[in-house]
């Protein structure tokens, strides 16, 4: 029994890059059947940015487009609009990530696509809100990050470094990517009612912004109160009228900080920095005695300064510091087995090289080895976030680029004839150069 949630689901990729390339992919591993659309000769622009070797795909285009077939159309000539009608008109979703206005010119926009098939789900990605002042501006992973108050509430509070910092994840890209699936999931089960497809505009601002909603409730305190009790500049330092930079807090009220331990070896070498732990201490008394005793620290359940979650906000300095020089002489592995079996929450600070060879990570969803064979063969990559107890996605390769043309082409009903004339007028391949 198949049991692909999106087994018979047909999607047309119209998206390019990260974003929309993220969301499509996801779409492909639940089941569905999905077309990317790539421009012939070019293809999606990350097939060539970060190449590792000139003649492959780069690892960006890769993690995002597996399992999809790829066409190479010029939507803009009188075939290839014909072409992109009718797998409209076959399609249960649609999915574009273009500039404001490009697929108006192009002549496909959620007017014309609904007018084609009135049970198409058009999703669309852009950088803003259609009611944002910014909403002209081309939009970029930090653009998003920076108009939705992420980076203005990220990075250290002072000092040379204090300045506006953009997150390590994709919070404007793959984030948004997840946002408009999520969209579309919704538009689809609407349709099982309605009949009818919907137009799904998902914004990489308000995908951004969804995941910044505690630095809006800090906002509101502030506003409030004038401080912010979990920030580091509680109580001696000043607050202005924004929410500031915060370092490494944990951010909800409990007292998170990042400790420098002593370098493991191997993976946790010097060189990289990456000897830190992440250690929490809890609001609750049971909670804050465990991790005392853990750490030798029973003087602080007697001393006022410490043994009440509100003393230790006002104390924060000499709480870091000698969590700190406790840590110092012991590996992140070994804080984390001691505080973790004490039941205090603990983490290492893995790099991307530690998480990657961590085989456990290996389970079919966490982490997935793709065989793209040829010279690329196996790659690493993020697989499907969830797990469902009676599915298991297969991550196949990704195309090459128009890998699929005659194969969709002839499914929609076109001649060997047709398709050769689409690729000698420039609809699914470059026009020749002139002869000089």
């Amino acid at each position: 029994m198949n049991t692909a949630p999106l087994q018979g689901i047909k999607v047309v990729d119209f998206t390019e890059v990260q974003s929309g390339p993220s969301c499509t992919q996801m779409l492909a591993w639940l089941g569905a059947d999905v077309i990317k659309i790539e421009r012939p000769g070019v293809g999606d622009a990350t097939r060539k940015e970060l190449q590792f070797a000139p003649d492959e795909p780069s690892y960006y285009f890769l993690q995002l487009n597996s399992d999809k077939k790829s066409l190479a159309l010029d939507a803009k000539t009188p075939d290839g609009k014909e072409i992109l009608t009718r797998l409209i008109k076959e399609a249960d979703i649609f999915v574009e990530n273009l500039h404001p206005g490009a697929m108006d010119k192009l002549g496909f926009s959620w007017e014309a696509v609904h007018a084609l098939n009135p049970r198409c789900i058009y999703g669309t990605i852009k950088g803003f809100p259609v009611s944002s002042k910014y909403k002209n501006l081309k939009a970029y992973e930090p653009i998003a990050q920076v108009t939705a108050a992420a980076a203005s509430t990220t990075g250290w509070y002072s000092g040379p470094d204090n300045m506006p910092t953009q997150s390590g994840a994709a919070l404007g890209d793959s984030n948004t990517g997840m946002h408009l699936l999520i969209g579309l999931l919704a538009a689809l089960c609407q349709r099982e009612k309605t009949g009818e497809g919907t137009y799904v505009y998902q914004s990489m601002h308000n995908a951004c912004l969804n995941l910044c909603r505690i630095k809006t409730r800090d906002q509101l305190t502030l506003d409030r109160i004038g401080y912010l009790t979990q920030f580091p500049q509680y109580p001696d330092g000043k607050f202005g009228d924004c929410v500031p930079r915060a370092g490494n807090i944990e951010g909800s009220g409990v007292l998170g900080w990042t400790y420098k331990c002593k370098p493991a070896g191997g993976l946790d070498s010097e060189i990289d920095g990456n000897n830190y732990v992440y250690v929490i201490l809890q609001r609750g008394a049971k909670d804050f005695e465990a991790a005392c005793k853990a750490m030798g620290f029973e003087d602080w359940l007697t001393n006022p300064d410490f043994n009440t979650a509100d003393a230790r906000d006002r104390h924060k300095d000499a709480v870091h510091q000698r969590i700190a020089a406790w840590t110092a002489d012991k590996t992140k592995y070994e804080v984390t087995e001691i505080l973790g079996a004490a039941g205090v929450p603990v983490g290492p600070v893995l790099s991307t090289k530690e998480m990657m060879t961590d085989e456990s990570l290996y389970d079919g969803n966490t982490l997935v080895k793709i065989n793209q064979g040829g010279a690329i063969g196996e790659f690493v990559t993020v697989g499907c976030p969830f797990t469902m107890s009676n599915y298991q996605p297969q991550y196949g390769p990704c195309p090459s680029l128009g890998g699929n043309t005659d194969e969709v082409l002839k499914s929609l009903g076109y001649t060997d004839d047709q398709i050769k004339t689409f690729a000698q007028n420039g609809t699914t391949a470059p026009l020749a150069e002139p002869k000089k």
